[in-house]
């Protein structure tokens, strides 16, 4: 469960602000990665089964490798600053989500709430559960309003890093969002991301009610159990966050959103069921091992992709 605090914290806010524009390159190649940009072709290369595969680059080659695509590609294309492109909204739409969580999850209250300065173990089975009810009624309510009001930042945001893509400058500031989609254009891939949060913190609560009750009594190795809980669900729940993705930037006008670099969807469960049929819906998951896992033939022995996703097909000599 997300801790409720008495007053804002704006000091983790700015420690988070500083951790999101340091490791903001590597996000940036890992959007462009979810929303299927990938201009290197892949590699012959083997499973750790001795299977023969195609292997993309990895996010952290994205870093620091000369040959492969990634954030020193973006560099040499875009300039040092072109690294940090949708920086400043991501920024501002982390800081608006913080501040709504914040100020909501203070005004929701319960009457009959068992308090929150009671050790859990102190209460009685049926406070507990109420207590973990609540908890999770207030989390997901200041969760979802949080998401709502600073989705129309996070849009811009990507828009911004997928111009990459067709080396565009169409979206400098929000108002260019308006311009190409409407009002509705500000909650592009809205939904999708709603019900990965929403069930991110529905799979956190019950596991970890269920966890306190049945499995560990130890109060310090409860912080523990409740990260790998959340890091297991965020895993789960990933598929969301790509279609999210691609829906904010699909049919915005750039390159990235169009036909052949991406099929225009109806809706984002049109999104899902490509995604899905081309097993695409977990691509840049994976921060070590990546393989390409489109179309592709057998040619000698070797895998070939066919010409999809920008790949083009290759001579086997």
């Amino acid at each position: 469960m997300i801790p409720q605090r008495d007053e804002p914290l704006f000091s983790d806010i700015a420690l988070r602000m500083l951790m999101n524009t340091v490791s903001h390159p590597i996000e940036y190649a890992k959007v462009l990665i979810q929303i299927g940009y990938e201009p290197i072709p892949p590699r012959p290369t083997t499973t750790l089964f001795g299977q023969p595969a195609l292997a993309l680059p990895n996010v952290f080659q994205y870093v620091i490798l000369i040959d492969y695509f990634a954030v020193r590609y973006i560099k040499n294309v875009d300039g040092f600053t072109g690294c940090y492109r949708g920086l400043v909204p991501k920024l501002c739409a982390y800081t608006v989500s913080a501040v709504a969580f914040e100020k909501t999850s203070k005004c929701i209250k319960f009457k009959d709430e068992p308090s929150k300065e009671i050790y859990d173990g102190d209460l009685e089975e049926s406070q507990k559960y109420k207590k973990c009810i609540y908890e999770f009624i207030r989390d997901l309510i200041s969760r979802m309003i949080g998401i709502i009001v600073s989705h129309p930042l996070d849009v811009i945001a990507l828009r911004m890093m997928a111009q990459f893509v067709g080396g565009e400058t169409k979206y400098k500031s929000i108002v260019e969002v308006y311009k190409e989609n409407g009002i509705m254009g500000y909650y592009a891939g809205l939904l999708p991301r709603l019900i990965g949060n929403a069930a991110v913190l529905m799979l956190v609560s019950s596991c970890t009610y269920a966890i306190d009750k049945y499995i560990i009594s130890d109060r310090e190795l409860k912080p523990y159990a409740v990260s790998t809980i959340r890091f297991i669900a965020t895993t789960i729940t990933y598929p969301f966050l790509v279609v999210s993705h691609c829906m904010a930037v699909n049919n915005c006008g750039l390159i990235a959103g169009l036909p052949p670099q991406m099929p225009i969807y109806n809706s984002w469960l049109d999104c899902w069921s490509h995604l899905s049929t081309t097993n695409q819906l977990k691509r840049g998951n994976s921060l070590l091992w990546r393989y390409y896992t489109g179309p592709q033939v057998i040619i000698n022995g070797k895998p070939i992709p066919i010409n999809k996703y920008n790949f083009h097909l290759q001579s086997t000599t």
